[in-house]
């Protein structure tokens, strides 16, 4: 009797906001292994914001998702069988199957994890991972801080962000994030270790990032797009720097924000740089040697949002878009 599979695929293209609707969940039969192949079971699945943009017909840097496709996404799990000399049954893997279950591999583009009774498996799609190495890239390479310099941080709370702000105290910045509500502000502060935190819910967005920025703002690391970019951008330094990494709370717009603030970075000779953490694999060793040493040193802190089954990843991605979050969204699949 063959192996069942569940997976969820891509129902309909979105129009505005994501619903549950535009995702539909699939029951299929996991094939026989192929000479060179491997079957891994997987066990976390990452949830991240880039996979709205995937779910649109309109060109970007990465191909979109076909209807009847089964949702992109990175995953981490174990290997159940083997067919290929590289891998053998048990071996902890990183890879990019997506809403499902299982996945099966040629063994391209799948990696082996270590294994360490101090470094959990759901941190190579967090703090360790993607989210982790774009911080590591976003504001080390492309920002280059320098001590005392003030640092903005926008989506502060979510798995990014919080990397971002912990990296910046480590290399002596002055760090203000930027996060929806009062438990998250005080999360960043209390916990990770920023200077300041700014409410953006709260209806003073303007004046109290004024108040947390006395000396203006030299790095922004963007994550949010709209007011909050907005604001943030009245505020910047000369020869200030932006890493434009996302801005989630356009994703799910129809009309594109309006910014008043963006001629002002005329004269005061700001550099704004877009990026992908996938143009930077050479920098990858060097960001996770020092992101793991910052975690085994209790340097690096996270917090993790777990939804449970494959049938609630469309509620927990859309309540991740939404902000509703707390920290790195995954979706438990089965037991390690």
């Amino acid at each position: 009797m063959s192996k069942k599979n569940r997976q969820i695929v891509l129902a309909s293209r979105p129009q505005g906001w994501v619903q549950e609707s535009n995702f539909r969940l699939v029951e299929t039969d996991v094939p026989a292994l192929k000479d060179g192949e491997v079957l891994v079971k997987n066990i976390y699945l990452s949830l991240d914001p880039y996979m709205r943009g995937r779910m649109n017909a309109t060109k970007s840097y990465a191909s979109s998702v076909e209807i009847g496709q089964v949702m992109v996404g990175g995953t981490v799990g174990k290997v159940e069988a083997s067919k290929n000399p590289q891998f053998r049954e048990g071996d902890a893997v990183l890879g990019y199957f997506g809403w499902q279950e299982y996945g099966i591999s040629d063994g391209k583009g799948l990696q082996k994890l270590p294994e360490s009774k101090d470094i959990p498996l759901s941190t190579y799609l967090g703090v360790l991972g993607m989210p982790g190495l774009t911080a590591w890239v976003g504001l080390i390479e492309i920002c280059q801080p320098k001590p005392g310099e003030t640092v903005v941080v926008s989506a502060a709370s979510g798995a990014v962000g919080s990397v971002v702000g912990q990296l910046a105290k480590a290399h002596d910045c002055c760090v203000v994030g930027i996060a929806g509500g009062p438990q998250k502000c005080n999360y960043i502060v209390q916990e990770l270790g920023f200077d300041q935190a700014v409410d953006h819910r709260a209806g003073n967005l303007q004046e109290d990032l004024e108040k947390a920025t006395p000396n203006g703002i030299d790095i922004d690391f963007e994550n949010v797009g709209g007011e909050v970019m907005d604001t943030i951008l009245g505020r910047l330094n000369t020869f200030a720097r932006i890493a434009l990494c996302g801005m989630v709370s356009q994703y799910n717009e129809t009309q594109p924000a309006q910014f008043r603030n963006f001629g002002a970075m005329i004269a005061s000779r700001v550099k704004m740089q877009g990026f992908l953490v996938g143009d930077y694999q050479h920098l990858w060793p060097q960001a996770q040697e020092e992101l793991t040493s910052l975690l085994q040193a209790g340097k690096l802190k996270y917090r993790e949002s777990i939804a449970h089954g494959v049938e609630n990843a469309p509620k927990a991605f859309i309540g991740m878009l939404k902000g509703e979050n707390f920290g790195k969204q995954l979706v438990k699949l089965s037991e390690e």
